[in-house]
């Protein structure tokens, strides 16, 4: 039986290196080197929603991959493909990062230069293991194998543009569709989710910044069960209190959420740091909130910018929503296109303040009238983004409908407000 190996190194000369010695190993089939951690993980995703068999049985890793960190790289392809064999290539081969590794999920270590004897020898074990795991899996464990639940960031082009009101009704109207729904505040200082779903709690994202391991009890402990069917983790109460989540444990934490949860919504607010920049690079769909004012689309602009010389996000892999919308604003959604090089999400949110306001002062988000042309076209978002499932000829005819409440094409996310801060 041959073993199908990928690779992924972002170094070129070590590729090249990597994948003559592969081609030489007995019964190998190499695939092509991927140059970085985005690539490597959409193409596991990709197979495994074919089928566990199409996963490769293992995949190498090299130091210099990036832009997510190797070890981190490591953990999550073992929380979200665990029949695949990881083997960390490294100038480091000391015992406290072959420890490292070995936590991280890796089921071997080659050190460089690279040695045909131990790289055959890495490759052969991480291979048997593998093939050991899916005959296990083919028996009907209940075992997570798939490529992981879709994650969305939600993040404000400037404070008050109605980016928490958006996350919170994609979020209800993923789960009104049947699926599971994890709703997550990483706006570490400021967030307001607890506020807008009237939520007293004790334990939020703080408590799992610390562990390097979250098991499923673990998560579940740290996750509020909301009446309306969502799991909430929330921002601390003490807003300093955010600086003790790190982009790596926010990597954890998503990864978590990730491997128990089929959708995953996250708050990141206005206000960019290392944990919500880690989750914007993790996510499959990035929106960015703005309203059709100078201010709102100048910080929209600032931050895609931010998102591209820090490659976080590239501007065509993100999705602009327009909220507060009305034909009769002078900045329009191309011109918003135009400005920011992003996509502008199909459906526009209409600005009507007046249908929100009495949710947003009782705390009760989640029973907004079903009739609201706010909610309409947030949940037609919904269905753009792929998070429910949308009926045939549910869809509005017109990509930018009126005012007055007519819902366009769906494909991102937003909120409604014409007045005051929604979020």
């Amino acid at each position: 039986m041959s073993t199908r190996i990928l690779p992924a190194v972002g170094d070129a000369d070590a590729a090249r290196s990597i994948t003559t010695l592969l081609s030489q190993l007995p019964d190998a089939e190499p695939a092509g080197p991927l140059g970085d951690s985005t690539a490597l993980l959409d193409t596991l995703a990709r197979l495994a929603a074919e089928s566990l068999d199409e996963l490769p049985e293992v995949v190498l890793v090299h130091e210099r991959i990036g832009p997510v960190p190797a070890l981190e790289l490591i953990r999550e392809v073992a929380l979200r493909f665990p029949a695949v064999g990881v083997v960390l290539v490294t100038a480091d081969a000391s015992p406290g990062l072959y420890s490292a590794a070995m936590d991280s999920g890796a089921r071997g270590l080659v050190g460089l230069p690279l040695s045909y004897e131990e790289l055959a020898q890495r490759v052969q074990a991480a291979a048997g293991w593998s093939v050991g795991v899916r005959r296990h899996l083919g028996a009907g464990a209940e075992v997570f194998t798939g490529p992981g639940g879709t994650v969305v960031t939600v993040s404000g082009a400037k404070g008050g543009v109605g980016a928490t009101v958006a996350a919170v009704q994609l979020a209800l109207a993923a789960q009104a569709s049947g699926h599971t729904v994890a709703l997550v505040d990483m706006d570490l200082q400021s967030g307001d989710i607890a506020s807008f779903l009237d939520v007293q709690f004790r334990r939020s994202i703080v408590d799992l910044a610390a562990i390097s391991d979250i098991s499923p009890r673990v998560l579940a402990d740290a996750v509020f069960s909301h009446g309306s069917g969502l799991a909430l983790l929330l921002a601390p109460g003490e807003g300093e209190r955010g600086e003790e989540v790190s982009d790596r444990s926010a990597r954890q934490i998503v990864s978590a959420l990730r491997s128990r949860y089929e959708i995953v919504v996250i708050d990141c607010g206005s206000q960019m740091n290392g944990a919500n920049a880690a989750a914007i690079e993790m996510a499959d769909a990035a929106l960015l909130v703005t309203t059709p004012d100078v201010v709102a689309v100048r910080g929209a602009k600032r931050i895609v910018r931010m998102w591209d010389r820090l490659q976080i996000r590239k501007a065509e892999e993100t999705t602009t929503l327009v909220n507060r919308y009305s034909r009769n604003t002078e900045i329009q959604p191309p011109l918003i296109q135009k400005i920011t090089g992003t996509r502008i999400a199909g459906t526009a949110i209409p600005a009507n303040f007046k249908e929100l306001q009495g949710a947003v002062d009782a705390g009760r988000m989640h029973e907004l009238d079903s009739k609201s042309v706010v909610k309409q076209a947030l949940w037609a978002l919904a269905g753009e983004l792929g998070l429910v499932k949308v009926p045939a000829g549910a869809e509005g005819s017109g990509k930018y409908k009126n005012d007055r409440g007519s819902i366009g094409r769906s494909r991102r996310r937003g909120d409604s407000a014409g007045r005051g801060k929604t979020d």
